[in-house]
Parts: C-alpha cells; sequence; structure tokens
C-alpha cells in the first residue's frame, strides 16, 4: 500500500461490511434529518486507528455526490462542509478534493472559519461531518479568534445534520478538554444517535499489545506481552541514539519511519531550533511545515523529532517513541507523571469551568492530557513501536517480557 496519506484515507478505499453499513446509515440519518428543523447529532466513538476517518471520507464524498448531481434526493443542492481543527490533516483532505469530480477544496475547512463565516453572513451549513471532534474548542479562544463557549455549541446553532467522530482519549489540550460523558451531557437536548467502532486497523499488533497500551495509558502498568503480532516489530531500547539508527534502517527499508516523543525538552514556539537530547541523541523537534506535504512524508523530517500535534491522525510504519522526562517509574512500579516536567504549557492553561462529574481535580485533568498524548503517539505505527524511556527505572521495567 502507498505511504501517502491521501491513500490510507481515499473514499476510493475498499470499506468493510461494517464500514459500508455504518456509511449507508449515516446517509439515512442525514437524509431523514435534513428535512427537519435540526440539529441532530451522529456520533462515531473509536480508538485511534479504528478507521474512522475513512468512513468519514466515504461519506463526504457520497454526501458531495448525491448534493451536486442527484436531481430529487432530499440533499441535492445542500452546503455542507467537512471540519477538522488540525491543519495538517486538513491539508491531506484538500489535496484529496483536488482527485474527486465532486468534492472542493472549499469543502474543507477549520471550525473556526466556517463558524465565524457564517455569524458574518457569508456562509450558510446545513450538514457538518467533523473529523477529530475531541480537537474541537471547549471553551473561547481569542488568540485563534473564536468567541463562542464551545465550537460544538456554535456549529449546532448552524446546521441541521451534524455527523462527528470523536475519542475522548486523544483529546490532548485544556482549552478543547471534552469526554464522553460532558459530549452527551451536550447532545441530551437535541435527535442525537451513536456507534462505536472497536475493530484495530491501523496497528498490526496483537490484541495483547494493543491491550498493554490502553492500559499503559491509564496508567496501569505490568511487563509487556511476550507476543506483539507476527507482523508487529516491538523494541525497547536502552540508548536513544540506537534507536534512532534503527528508525533510519527501517525508513530506508519502508519509508515513513520517524522519531517522535512526548513534551518535557525545550520547546517553544519562536521559529528557532529546540534540541531534544539523550546522551548520544540529539534532534531538533520538528519544524513548521509551511508545505502542503505532511510532516512525516518530507524526506528531511527523519532528521527531526515529531510532536503530537505533527503526528495525529497519521499513519507511520514504524514509529520510534521517546518517553520523556515527565514520565517515571516510583519505587513500588507505580507510574508517575510529574507535570513540573512537562515543557507544553500551551496544553495545560487553567480552567475554573471544568465541574466534572467524577469530581476530577486540575493535576488529575493534566496528568490525563499526557497519557492521552502518549495513547496517540504509541498507536501510529503500523508495522512496529520502538521505546526510549528517559526514566531508567521505566525503561529496565519496560524491558521486561511475559
Amino acid at each position: 500500500m502507498s505511504n501517502a496519506a491521501v491513500d490510507k484515507i481515499s473514499p476510493l478505499l475498499p470499506l468493510t461490511t461494517e464500514q459500508s453499513e455504518l456509511v449507508e446509515r449515516l446517509l439515512a440519518f442525514a437524509t431523514t434529518h435534513i428535512q427537519t428543523d435540526g440539529p441532530a447529532v451522529f456520533t462515531i466513538y473509536g480508538d485511534a486507528g479504528t478507521g474512522k476517518s475513512v468512513v468519514l471520507a466515504h461519506l463526504f464524498n457520497q454526501l458531495q455526490t448525491l448534493a451536486r448531481t442527484h436531481p430529487t434526493n432530499p440533499l441535492t443542492g445542500t452546503e455542507n462542509y467537512f471540519l477538522v481543527n488540525h491543519p495538517e490533516i486538513l491539508k491531506v483532505y484538500r489535496e484529496i478534493a483536488g482527485q474527486q469530480p465532486h468534492l472542493f477544496k472549499k469543502d474543507f475547512q477549520r471550525p473556526t472559519s466556517l463558524i465565524n463565516q457564517i455569524n458574518q453572513g457569508k456562509r450558510h451549513a446545513d450538514v457538518l461531518v467533523i473529523d477529530e471532534a475531541h480537537l474541537l474548542l471547549s471553551q473561547a479562544d481569542h488568540y485563534n479568534n473564536f468567541y463562542g463557549t464551545n465550537q460544538l455549541t456554535s456549529l449546532m446553532a448552524t446546521a441541521k445534520v451534524i455527523i462527528v467522530v470523536f475519542d475522548e482519549t486523544q483529546v490532548l489540550r485544556m482549552k478543547s478538554y471534552w469526554t464522553e460523558s460532558r459530549l452527551e451531557h451536550l447532545l441530551a437536548s437535541v435527535p442525537h444517535t451513536s456507534y462505536r467502532l472497536t475493530h484495530q486497523f491501523r496497528m498490526q499488533a496483537s490484541d495483547e499489545l494493543v491491550s498493554w497500551i490502553n492500559d499503559f495509558t491509564h496508567q496501569r502498568l505490568h511487563p509487556l506481552p511476550a507476543t506483539d503480532g507476527t507482523q508487529y516489530d516491538l523494541r525497547v531500547f536502552n540508548d536513544a541514539e540506537l534507536m534512532r539508527q534503527a528508525i533510519v534502517q527501517r525508513n530506508r527499508e519502508v519509508g515513513l519511519s520517524r522519531i517522535v516523543s512526548t513534551s518535557g525538552y525545550p520547546s517553544t514556539l519562536d521559529g528557532g531550533k529546540h534540541f531534544i537530547t539523550e546522551g548520544r541523541f540529539h534532534l531538533p523537534w520538528d519544524q513548521y511545515n509551511y508545505t502542503n506535504t505532511p510532516w512525516a512524508e518530507l524526506p528531511q523530517t527523519i532528521d527531526e523529532v515529531g510532536s503530537i500535534y505533527t503526528c495525529q491522525g497519521f499513519d507511520l510504519n514504524y514509529v520510534g517513541l521517546i518517553l520523556g522526562p515527565p514520565i517515571t517509574l516510583d519505587e513500588h512500579q507505580h507510574l508517575q507523571i510529574r507535570l513540573d516536567r512537562y515543557t507544553d504549557v500551551e496544553a495545560f492553561k487553567r480552567r475554573d469551568d471544568l465541574n466534572d462529574p467524577q469530581k476530577l481535580t486540575q493535576i488529575k485533568l493534566k496528568q490525563q492530557l499526557v497519557l492521552n498524548s502518549i495513547n496517540v503517539l504509541m498507536k501510529r505505527g503500523v508495522k512496529g513501536l520502538y521505546i526510549f524511556a528517559h526514566d531508567q527505572r521505566l525503561r529496565h521495567y519496560l524491558q521486561q517480557r511475559h
């Protein structure tokens, strides 16, 4: 299969029976509710790698084909948009649009941009399809020109039908803090339904390893399983430079293999280079990507370290993950998240409006955001996951296998 991101979420990809049936169900939902005042919301839940985005790509292509070519369908002539609050993913969808006869680049927007255009009377929306809805802002963000209370509420005020994909374990910042319960509370007053995708499509790993990752990212640590899958390569390194060399070799062999890291190293958005150093290992964080090509597909990025914001939503063949200084193991073999060592200050901007039903403290919320970032990074690799932990005790623990 091609390494290009546009080919991995193309509306021309074959779907499984479950995915095809879900697309038909979503189209029926849109057809029914487009004839009402709205809004009606359909939520697709699913972990990283469960095929959410390819379902949306197929759905939106069919939706726009009906809207622009069918003479008598209830969706004929509707104005519909595909939204994603992630600039790197938006580039991919706009490139796909250029390859399909009934998709236009203007159909694909950032949420804030569309909300502001609608508020100015420049556009209106009938059906909205939202990828990575866990990235929607759940509070005002004046820096990004969003002045509402949360983006989903603003979008629900503008459209008749909204279809979203959502994964609470991919929420990364306080300003876009969501949980399934908060989402369902917001939707309680409107017609809504949901579906949960569970099959792991991205990782060719054993179920045991996927379960281990899920446990790790909920702060439940146990030795790595003995079986990682006959087609999956799991390794734990004692030397970050040796891991880098292995990733470079995998990249020569199959391409799309990169080093990524959690926060915990010098990092400032000032246009300069900031380095991650672990012994002999010394590479800069990813640089701002001014091109229309996803970061991991640029040849020079083999000499950079990808962040969570670069990699979320994308496949890699092999991922070399650095678990940075905030992730440690105490003397009782309990996984600890040291927030004082976390350097992504944007992620943790305080919110006093969060009254979570589970009475989670701000500290617990922040620790969960760190664990979510690990979850996303660990699930990037299709063919393999290589791990180096900054914390020596954790590194030695991970080298144990059942």
